[in-house]
C-alpha cells in the first residue's frame, strides 16, 4: 500500500512537469518545416529604390493559409490609410515558394480639407507584390527576393519593377 501511494504521489508530481517545459521533440521540429509556410509569420522588407525605399523599417505580418491564400498588412498600411494585401502563395520546389499578392493605394485629399467635406483617401490604383521565398530548414524563418509594381485606377503601370529583400520568423507560443 505504501508503495502505490509512493507512485503516485510522484506521478502526480512527475506528469505535470513533464508537459511544462520547453522540449521541443525532433517531430515536431520536422512538423515545423513540412507545414511550409501555412501559419503567421513577422518580417521585414527593405526594397532598393522607388517609392518604398524611403520606407524605413518596413515590416509585414504574414497569414500563409492552407489551400494557398494569403493576407500581408504591414506597419505602414496607415500611411496613407489602406487595407491589407490579398493573394495566393505556392510550392515550387524543396524549402522554395512564391507569392503574389496585391493591395489598394489610396491617395491623400488636397487640400486636406476635403476630409472635412466627405472626401477623404480615395482610391488611387493598386499595387502587386510578387515574392520568391526561401525557407529555412528548420522552417522557423525565410528570406525572399521582392518585387513591387504599382498601377493606376485605369491599370497603367506607375512604378515597375522595383525590387527588394525580405526575411520573416514563424510567429509562435
Amino acid at each position: 500500500m505504501k508503495r502505490q501511494i509512493a507512485f503516485m504521489f510522484a506521478l502526480s508530481i512527475l506528469l505535470p512537469a513533464a508537459g511544462c517545459g520547453e522540449v521541443t521533440s525532433p517531430r515536431a521540429q520536422k512538423d515545423s518545416a513540412n507545414e511550409g509556410l501555412v501559419g503567421a509569420w513577422r518580417g521585414k522588407v527593405q526594397f532598393k529604390s522607388g517609392m518604398l525605399a524611403d520606407w524605413k523599417g518596413l515590416e509585414f505580418m504574414y497569414s500563409f493559409n492552407t489551400g494557398g491564400t494569403m493576407t500581408e498588412s504591414s506597419n505602414y498600411d496607415a500611411a496613407p490609410p489602406g487595407p491589407p494585401a490579398y493573394g495566393v502563395w505556392r510550392n515550387t520546389g524543396t524549402r522554395q515558394f512564391e507569392a503574389r499578392y496585391e493591395v489598394f493605394l489610396t491617395k491623400s485629399p488636397k487640400p486636406l480639407e476635403e476630409i472635412a467635406k466627405g472626401g477623404g483617401w480615395l482610391p488611387d490604383g493598386h499595387g502587386v507584390l510578387f515574392e520568391k521565398i526561401t525557407l529555412s530548414e528548420d522552417g522557423k524563418s525565410f528570406k525572399s527576393l521582392i518585387r513591387w509594381d504599382a498601377f493606376d485606377q485605369a491599370g497603367k503601370p506607375t512604378e515597375s519593377g522595383i525590387e527588394g529583400t525580405g526575411e520573416g520568423l514563424r510567429m509562435g507560443f
